[in-house]
């Protein structure tokens, strides 16, 4: 039985683990910002949209070195090496999360160019949207048109759009900045339409949901509420939405293996506590691979732990 001081001591050390992935989580957001202050943007790229005669909806090409499944740009690697923020593409600037929800747009909605799509807090520029407008019916939107302008101003918490008006909403790392989760997710099943998907990405940093530890802020000043894990599949089900958890092949293998493949990982991330609430919790059974190993390493979504999205199907 675990005595009263190693309990103690126990619950200081994951305290101290909780606030070095925060402390972690700032950092790297924070030296992105500065180095663009004070370098001023790489005079080398200007960041261009993709190709319009390549809509996501046709395959890949082949070839050699890494492929941007947003521009179709090819090349030896991409910027700043393996991590979801910060591997940019050096044509159209997508990081790791931008390229793996265009994989999960690609893959499992059916795609054509009277899809009604709005994408919350848009982080890619103009070039990227008028292709997106070129493909489908898009618009974007914001809370408060400050950090992400947009064509709508709306609150995922009152959503003043009509009923069944979106086929399929975009919403990437917004979600942990709304206080009333509860009452976003009943507004986002609301608005989108029978047959429709709200593809949703959250930094999933440890297994559990809970409020920050201490107070957390994101670009432009903007608010932490929440910290999400695994049981927000169960709050989407409880929404209305069927649900699946989009991975990587090598986030389910080790899933899967009962073991961790990382040696070495990103500090804002507690994969050890991440593996086994996804054991533990029979999240295994809602993870629906949406990218091999192969293609994951071409268009720079690895390492796999940091690269999960909800899709959020409703029912026809």
């Amino acid at each position: 039985m675990m005595t009263d001081e190693r309990a103690r001591r126990q619950a200081l050390g994951e305290d101290v683990r909780a606030r070095a992935r925060t402390l972690a989580f700032r950092a790297y957001r924070r030296a992105r910002r500065i180095g663009e202050r004070v370098l001023g943007p790489d005079p080398r790229r200007t960041p261009s949209g993709p190709d319009v005669d390549k809509p996501p909806w046709l395959p890949l090409s082949e070839g050699t070195g890494v492929l941007c499944n947003v521009c179709r740009w090819q090349g030896p690697a991409f910027d700043n090496g393996a991590h979801v923020e910060l591997a940019l593409c050096p044509r159209c600037g997508s990081n790791g999360r931008d390229r793996f929800m265009h994989r999960c747009l690609a893959e499992r909605v059916e795609l054509h160019t009277a899809l009604r799509v709005i994408e919350c807090s848009p982080r890619m520029g103009e070039g990227y949207r008028a292709a997106m407008g070129t493909w489908f019916f898009y618009r974007t939107s914001d809370y408060d048109l400050r950090a992400h302008a947009g064509n709508l101003r709306l609150d995922l918490q009152d959503i003043e759009l009509p009923d069944d008006s979106v086929d399929v909403m975009l919403c990437s790392h917004v979600l942990e900045h709304v206080h009333d989760t509860d009452r976003a997710l009943g507004e986002l099943r609301r608005v989108i339409a029978p047959g429709g998907h709200l593809l949703l990405q959250v930094p999933v940093l440890q297994p559990r949901t809970a409020p920050p530890t201490e107070p957390e802020y994101h670009d432009n000043d903007t608010r932490v509420f929440w910290r999400f894990g695994f049981d927000l599949t169960a709050r989407l089900r409880e929404a209305g939405f069927d649900t699946a958890l989009l991975c990587t092949e090598e986030m389910a293998d080790a899933v899967d293996s009962g073991g961790n493949p990382w040696t070495e990982w990103s500090e804002e991330f507690d994969v050890p506590g991440l593996l086994a609430g996804a054991r533990a919790d029979g999240v295994a059974d809602d993870l629906v691979v949406v990218v091999d190993r192969r293609t994951s390493a071409r268009i720079g979504t690895e390492p796999g732990y940091q690269y999960l999205t909800w899709d959020c199907h409703v029912p026809d």
